[in-house]
């Protein structure tokens, strides 16, 4: 299916943008938010604290950067915004949490560095106290050059949209900042049957983004722009409970609910096709969704299959899936725009 798609790239949409091009970082190629990576470095300190074992280990673990250049090449993903999903459970202390941060923000800065065209860097913001986090994306942003950051939904107990985080937020309302909300494990959960990624991962964000919306922060901070991974968790599918929780003291009306909706973006890294298309286009509109594949959280087949059920989903034409795939990206992300020598006329939306 990918490549009945590619061979059809002289199609156009109404933005005037040739269709995907194939492969090897080709212009008009896909913009990836959802893309991990573990340099060297990173793998080294985690060995060395006792979090990967010396040899093997899950998928994320094994990471090289011509395997992930190859999978970008096959998948005909042009750019890929690199970064580090680091849970809070990885370090045990402040001073920790801080050195695992730097050490993951500065491998792959470097690797943008290097390719310019083919990575971004959305740098991980550690969250053991409001003075790291500021000193942190004070440098992503000042020193690295970062695109936008990755936030963990939660932080032991604290989720965002917790007042403790006020310091934090203020400074990527700021800097205007784009981030990607990321899940880990439930916190205080035991073990059971299923993985967590089946279902406890979307509820993690699901979590984050309730309280972003019940605590007004998303008003609070209005110049961050909020892109909550794997499809936006369950919040587009069960957002209406939001409403009905007002009857038991928690909740916002209808209003605020739907202003709130339309206030995130979401990837495609669930991946979203064909189960989840029709929910997230009614509830937030093609123009709010992401292309994410996931790598290499997700081996490369598993990127290039949930890409061809994203080509060949039925809900989603020409014009909405170029948006996904390319557009939106570039319209979130101007410095993207500018580096590619892509000729986008929309402003980012002011909130």
């Amino acid at each position: 299916m990918v490549s009945e798609f590619l061979s059809d790239r002289g199609v156009t949409t109404e933005d005037g943008d040739a269709a995907l091009g194939q492969g090897g970082g080709a212009a008009g190629g896909r913009i990836d938010v959802h893309h991990h990576a573990m340099p060297p470095q990173v793998r080294a300190w985690l060995v060395e604290h006792g979090q990967l074992p010396p040899v093997g280990g899950p998928p994320f673990a094994n990471w090289s950067l011509d395997a992930a250049l190859d999978t970008m090449d096959r998948a005909g993903i042009e750019l890929a915004l690199l970064s580090a999903a680091i849970p809070a459970e990885f370090t045990s202390t402040p001073e920790l949490a801080a050195e695992l941060a730097r050490i993951a923000n500065d491998a792959l800065a470097d690797l943008v560095r290097a390719q310019p065209n083919r990575f971004g860097l959305l740098a991980s913001i550690p969250r053991a106290t409001p003075e790291i986090a500021v000193a942190e994306i004070r440098r992503a942003y000042d020193v690295l050059h970062a695109d936008g950051v990755l936030l963990m939904a939660h932080d032991g107990l604290t989720y965002l949209g917790d007042p403790v985080l006020a310091p934090m937020m203020a400074e990527l309302n700021a800097r205007d900042a784009v981030v990607l909300v990321h899940p880990y494990n439930l916190p205080a959960t035991g073990s059971v049957a299923i993985p967590p990624f089946v279902a406890d991962f979307l509820a993690d964000t699901t979590r984050a983004a309730v309280q972003l919306v019940v605590r007004g922060d998303l008003d609070r901070y209005p110049r961050i722009q909020w892109i909550l991974a794997h499809g936006g968790g369950y919040l587009p599918f069960q957002a209406a409970r939001l409403n009905l929780g007002q009857a038991f003291g928690y909740g916002v009306d209808p209003g605020v609910l739907r202003a709130a909706l339309h206030r995130f973006h979401v990837d495609t890294a669930a991946p979203m096709s064909p189960y989840s298309t029709p929910s997230l286009l009614a509830a937030i509109g093609a123009e709010h969704i992401l292309y994410g594949s996931d790598y290499n959280a997700v081996p490369a087949d598993t990127v290039l299959a949930a890409q061809g059920a994203l080509l060949a989903d039925p809900a989603l034409n020409a014009v909405s899936r170029r948006r996904i795939e390319r557009r939106n990206a570039l319209v979130l992300f101007p410095d993207l725009a500018r580096r590619l020598g892509d000729p986008v006329r929309h402003l980012r939306a002011q909130p």
